[in-house]
């Protein structure tokens, strides 16, 4: 007997495959799983946005950015990306994995998940189908699109004291990118810092051996840039192809 699927996703991406002569579908979806289906098996299938596009995705000048930090445990050929909570060999990898703020998955919801650069620059691709991690190149032009380093960083922070701490200077959120201070993991000890202080993201450029990134702070409007050993863990956030 044949049966009727009803998907629930944000963003999917079909593909359609052959194993052994019998058809397939792959449904990928943006927490980086990937379920098969035997297409002999179904009928029909129904695809229901659990988001419309403007709750997810914010535009700024001439990007697409998404809302939130990502937040995915499979690499987007379907392999699972290691999580590593203990603090040396989180210090000591040379591949990519991911962890919770503290270990605590209840961080999970706000701030998603905390990567090292390794799985950043994995070729198995971290972002989800359409989107990629921003360039170095793509943090300037938000930031120069935000009116530079000294504003940048305050129109992009999430206003009020509900997650960053006081003063928060400078926030207005009025670019609707909500950063949020969701703290990093230390490339010397594997262990957690300044979650409610700053927030920092990934860049997918290298500058041997370190890599890019951006972060900005509770007491400052400033958006900042610097080079992280790539075995430090921060946020990603992506921006679309």
């Amino acid at each position: 007997m044949k049966k009727i699927f009803s998907i629930l996703a944000l963003f999917i991406t079909i593909s359609l495959v052959s194993f052994a002569q019998q058809a397939k579908m792959n449904v990928h979806t943006n927490d980086g799983k990937i379920t098969t289906y035997e297409l002999d098996k179904i009928d029909s299938l129904t695809f229901t946005p659990c988001n419309t596009p403007q709750d997810t995705t914010v535009s700024i000048c001439d990007q697409v950015w998404m809302k939130k930090n990502l937040d995915v445990d499979h690499y987007r050929n379907g392999d699972p990306i290691p999580q590593v909570t203990d603090p040396t060999q989180w210090a000591n990898l040379t591949t990519g994995a991911w962890c919770y703020y503290n270990n605590d998955p209840a961080n999970r919801t706000t701030y998603g998940k905390i990567y090292n650069w390794y799985a950043v620059n994995d070729s198995r691709g971290l972002a989800p189908v359409g989107w990629h991690i921003p360039t170095d190149a793509e943090w300037t032009e938000l930031e120069n699109c935000l009116g530079g380093e000294s504003v940048a960083g305050g129109k992009m922070k999430e206003t009020g004291t509900t997650h960053w701490l006081s003063p928060n200077t400078g926030a207005t959120n009025e670019s609707g990118f909500t950063a949020l201070p969701g703290g990093s993991r230390s490339y010397m000890n594997g262990l957690y810092y300044e979650i409610g202080q700053s927030g920092a993201w990934w860049s997918s450029t290298e500058f041997t051996p370190f890599a890019y990134g951006r972060y900005i702070v509770y007491n400052s409007a400033n958006f900042n840039r610097d080079q992280y050993y790539r075995t430090n863990g921060f946020p990603v956030r992506c921006v679309k192809d």
